[in-house]
């Protein structure tokens, strides 16, 4: 059986939320340098359209989402990363930003980004880390699985592609993260877990707290790998010839 998620991402509700804010700062710090400059440009999953505004540019940028919400009327395609309407070699660059553990099967739905990708060209890629930190979040968002470093890369390696960066991002938060993780597993015994996608409330102050710490993953992630971190970035090319 394949399936992917159909629920909405909670930037559609709230693109201004610290996270998303965060991610788009540290995405761009990690992965930036390897988009190039493509002719066209594979966005997948751009729902999460506050977190992928660095990639655009002069170059031919299609969008697709599971959730129609996610895209501009009359551009992008609503479609399943599982079965991308695309020919084969059609994209410079492959987005996919907190995509790859909705779907099950995940083989298929890398080959399929794998597939799209020209000969030479760049996947980009971010997941959720840690399936220890696995809790009612991952449940009402639709994630299927979460993931090391390692774990990543050695995926990514079996379909081919060589990798050129993976790193793990949101470490100067990952304290609070694992204690709210401890947490949430703990008060959400023996309930069923929700069906909406809900985020958790953050003050002005925490925020800027948050947004400060991130700062820090930032400037470092311009010079270096992180060893531990909510979240692992990769980038990978596609050999010519494959």
């Amino acid at each position: 059986m394949t399936t992917t998620t159909t629920i909405g991402s909670g930037s559609l509700d709230q693109p201004d939320y610290w996270w998303y804010r965060a991610r788009t700062d540290l995405l761009h710090a990690a992965l930036g340098g390897f988009l190039g400059e493509p002719r066209r440009l594979l966005d997948v999953g751009s729902a999460d359209g506050p977190s992928v505004s660095w990639m655009q540019g002069d170059h031919q940028r299609v969008t697709i989402d599971v959730d129609p919400r996610g895209l501009q009327p009359g551009e992008g395609v609503c479609a399943s990363a599982l079965a991308l309407p695309f020919a084969d070699s059609t994209f410079d660059v492959v987005g996919a930003f907190d995509v790859l553990e909705h779907c099950s099967p995940e083989r298929q739905a890398l080959d399929e980004l794998v597939r799209v990708l020209a000969p030479g060209g760049r996947l980009l890629l971010s997941v959720p880390a840690y399936q220890w930190a696995w809790s009612d979040h991952d449940v009402r968002a639709g994630h299927h699985r979460r993931y090391t470093e390692r774990r990543l890369v050695a995926l990514v390696r079996s379909a081919g592609l060589s990798v050129l960066r993976s790193t793990y991002a949101f470490g100067g938060v990952f304290p609070l993260f694992a204690g709210e993780r401890v947490l949430r597993r703990i008060t959400s015994r023996g309930r069923t877990p929700a069906t909406e996608q809900r985020l958790t409330p953050v003050s002005p102050a925490m925020d800027r707290v948050l947004m400060g710490l991130c700062s820090l993953d930032r400037r470092l992630l311009q010079r270096r790998d992180l060893p531990f971190g909510s979240s692992v970035l990769l980038a990978a090319s596609k050999p010519f010839g494959g």
